[in-house]
């Protein structure tokens, strides 16, 4: 699946995933590939993305996660 995190100033990255976890208002989850569409707020703390190069973590204040089609949108 393909990821973008972007900030108002940047792009932080943007790439392949094998699985991403954020951290939702609600609590932490996890997507993986073919995960069901969703819409979340995310609050402070930290997007953990693993790829096939191992592990890559973002520290975020919050922001808004999209997931559909396969594709993730994070704006932070």
């Amino acid at each position: 699946m393909q990821i973008e995190i972007i900030t108002p100033d940047k792009s932080l990255f943007s790439g392949e995933a094998i699985s991403v976890k954020f951290p939702g208002i609600g609590g932490k989850f996890e997507t993986l590939n073919n995960h069901a569409n969703i819409i979340s707020s995310l609050e402070k703390g930290t997007i953990v993305v693993k790829t096939s190069e191992g592990s890559k973590e973002f520290e975020i204040t919050g922001g808004i996660v999209e997931f559909l089609k396969n594709k993730i949108i994070v704006l932070a």
